[in-house]
C-alpha cells in the first residue's frame, strides 16, 4: 500500500523504491592491528619491515597481524 502511494503522488520516487526497502548497514572491516609497539605474539608470527613501517605477520593464525604506527 505505501508504496503503490508513493508511486502515484511522486512518480520519481518509485525509480528508487529497490533503495528505500534495503536497510543501511554499514560494514567496517579492520585488516589488522595498529599499535604503537607491535610484538610477536606466538612462534608463527614474524616481523616484516615494509613501506617503511614495521608489521608482524602471522601463518598460523591470521588475527594476530599488527602495524606499528
Amino acid at each position: 500500500m505505501l508504496t503503490n502511494f508513493f508511486q502515484r503522488s511522486r512518480p520519481m520516487l518509485g525509480m528508487f523504491q529497490q533503495y528505500i526497502n534495503t536497510p543501511a548497514t554499514l560494514t567496517i572491516v579492520r585488516t589488522m592491528k595498529v599499535r604503537s609497539s607491535v610484538k610477536k605474539i606466538c612462534d608463527g608470527c614474524t616481523t616484516v619491515r615494509r613501506r617503511g613501517k614495521l608489521f608482524v605477520v602471522c601463518n598460523k593464525n591470521k588475527k594476530h597481524k599488527q602495524r606499528q604506527g
